[in-house]
């Protein structure tokens, strides 16, 4: 178990985190609030202090004042996809793990991209809007069947990949670009380059991470190698996209429709004004970043964050954590105390501790080290009578970072 009592162990849950995860810290004996908004960093500020465990979207900012002031964080849990809204590396010099949910909403984006697929290739978008104004216009010109097009996916992680397959159910040959090698599922091929997939693809859906290399990745450039006639789709990050580039590409006629989920500036909430380039263009999609928003998604989101989030409070496992060494850490045996460590990865400093133990006249049972360019994580198993002596020693090691102990 661990060494400081569960019920003082203060868990924030923000941003409308599903009910499962709320239960599975309360059953486990937290202390947990669950709020429905994001915080803004002066609010996040006014609460980081006493919280041992965070859970967010995508909507809240973890930065590096945030950072500064939790002196008691242990961990954080992004309860979706990205991690961008967290300083990542200032987490990981402070000790905090951070954990996401990279698979469980793969499925609800798919569904959604091969949804907009077939409505873009019908423009289903027009139709709606001259019917719902009371225009009745049934043409077939410009209208398509999508079996035998080509999608090229930009980006073929777990999400595009999934594209690929359920793409390819429905008659559509598919290309790929990644900038990793990455083996294709089903018939899918990878092409050689992102400037010949723009050029082949009838239609392209975007699946990569928001970085400085992906920023206006969809610009005024590569709408004019795109194919004329082409459909984009991007539920993946909002500055991938050019936006008014591709507005001005729709007006023209090259770009033949678009379905957009995701926006460089997005409102803090849902009573906040939104504004794009994109509204009022004819064949355009415009969805509030509902990509991963189904009751499917949310619910497992919910639990696999969660559970990653309990085991490393209570074990100390940081197994698919994104910014820390990976450790895979077993029950403690009975009897015996677990100390974890997390310090500055400089040379001489597991034989400094493992002279502090020789010292003391301790007997390790288990030691697992990992570590990363900046940092070492620590996880050994000692006898009990001499658990809180080495644990004080250790703290004042001067690469010691965060140290804590678990019975």
């Amino acid at each position: 178990m661990i060494s400081f009592p569960k019920d003082k162990i203060n868990v924030l849950l923000l941003e409308n985190v599903h009910q499962d995860a709320f239960d599975l810290f309360k059953n486990d004996g937290f202390n947990v609030r669950l709020l429905p908004a994001a915080f803004s960093e002066k609010e996040l500020l006014s609460e980081i202090e006493n919280i041992h465990v965070l859970g967010i979207r995508s909507k809240t900012n973890v930065t590096a004042p945030v950072l500064e002031k939790a002196k008691r964080l242990l961990t954080i849990g992004c309860f979706c996809i990205g991690t961008n809204q967290v300083d990542l590396e200032g987490a990981e010099k402070k000790g905090i793990p951070v954990f996401n949910a990279p698979y469980s909403n793969t499925r609800s984006v798919a569904e959604l991209v091969i949804s907009e697929i077939i409505l873009l290739a019908r423009r289903v978008p027009d139709h709606i809007r001259n019917t719902h104004s009371g225009i009745w216009n049934k043409i077939s010109k410009n209208c398509f069947e999508v079996r035998g097009k080509t999608l090229g996916i930009v980006g073929y992680g777990h999400i595009g990949s999934q594209v690929s397959v359920l793409a390819e159910a429905m008659g559509l040959k598919v290309i790929y670009f990644d900038v990793q090698t990455v083996l294709p599922l089903g018939n899918a091929m990878p092409i050689g380059s992102y400037e010949e997939l723009l050029g082949k693809a009838d239609f392209i859906s975007f699946h990569v991470p928001e970085t400085p290399e992906t920023m206006n990745l969809y610009g005024k450039k590569e709408i004019e190698i795109t194919k004329k006639g082409a459909y984009m789709i991007n539920l993946s990050r909002g500055k991938v996209v050019d936006l008014e580039a591709l507005s001005q590409a729709i007006k023209s006629g090259h770009i033949a429709g678009a379905g957009i989920d995701v926006f460089p500036e997005e409102p803090e909430s849902n009573n906040d004004p939104f504004l794009t380039p994109m509204q009022n263009l004819p064949n355009v999609i415009l969805t509030p970043h509902i990509g991963g928003s189904t009751e499917e998604a949310q619910k497992n989101i919910g639990s696999e964050v969660a559970s990653k989030l309990v085991k490393f409070v209570n074990n100390g496992s940081t197994t698919f954590s994104v910014n820390f060494p990976n450790l895979e850490i077993t029950p403690l045996p009975s009897g015996q105390y677990r100390i974890l460590n997390v310090h500055k990865n400089q040379p001489g400093f597991l034989k400094d501790i493992n002279s502090m133990v020789s010292e003391i006249g301790a007997n390790i049972s288990s030691q697992h080290l990992g570590t990363s360019a900046e940092i070492g994580y620590l996880s050994m198993v000692i006898d009990k009578t001499v658990g809180d002596e080495l644990k004080e020693k250790i703290e004042k090691h001067p690469f010691s970072i965060k140290t804590r102990i678990l019975y």
